[in-house]
């Protein structure tokens, strides 16, 4: 894995512990040489991931709509930061720049870059695998309600089974690189 497109809140949540998951996911970035996708925050955990990743000598590719940089909560600092006129942009550019994702604690914005990257797989426009960095059990209602949508009928467990859930970064990565290694055999004839 190249790059990993990591999702998660502008605010730095309740609890310390998403910042510190936030922070050691840019430094096991950096040093395992992986290049961070984000929203191009400078503030809350994207911004911490971010700064950790810049600060291990990573590389950090920002994509932010045109507004977000009017209001001033660009990051200014990364390696390249790729402006964008809408949200729908910002989501694609994201995803054609990442060869996988992972979300971190975060709100609405999280939640919509997280199904939408899930429902482009389902459709079949990209084939990258996702994974929840479940801090502190932040993603357990989710979890329970996905299985819940599961056993009603509306999701198929193959499906289910797709959203991946490491308990740090270092275990999401390996999850992650190994779903890659599992889809190229896959692509070899």
């Amino acid at each position: 894995m190249k790059r990993l497109a990591v999702y998660c809140g502008s605010s730095p949540g309740a609890d310390p512990a998403f910042a510190a998951a936030a922070r050691a996911t840019g430094e096991e970035m950096a040093r395992r040489g992986i290049g961070l996708v984000y929203g191009g925050g400078r503030l809350g955990l994207m911004g911490i991931v971010a700064d950790a990743v810049l600060a291990g000598g990573g590389e950090a590719y920002g994509v932010i709509p045109q507004a977000l940089i009017d209001l001033e909560v660009a990051h200014t600092g990364l390696t390249e930061i790729h402006v964008v006129t809408t949200m729908h942009e910002r989501k694609a550019k994201m995803t054609e720049l990442t060869d996988a994702f992972v979300a971190l604690p975060g709100g609405i914005g999280t939640f919509d870059e997280l199904f939408e990257a899930w429902t482009w797989n389902a459709l079949g426009y990209h084939a990258k695998p996702f994974c929840l960095l479940n801090v502190a059990g932040f993603w357990d209602g989710l979890l329970g309600f996905l299985d819940h949508t599961t056993s009603s009928g509306f999701m198929s467990p193959a499906r289910r089974a797709q959203l991946m859930v490491a308990g740090d970064i270092g275990e999401a990565v390996d999850m992650l690189d190994a779903a890659l290694a599992s889809a190229e055999k896959k692509m070899v004839w």
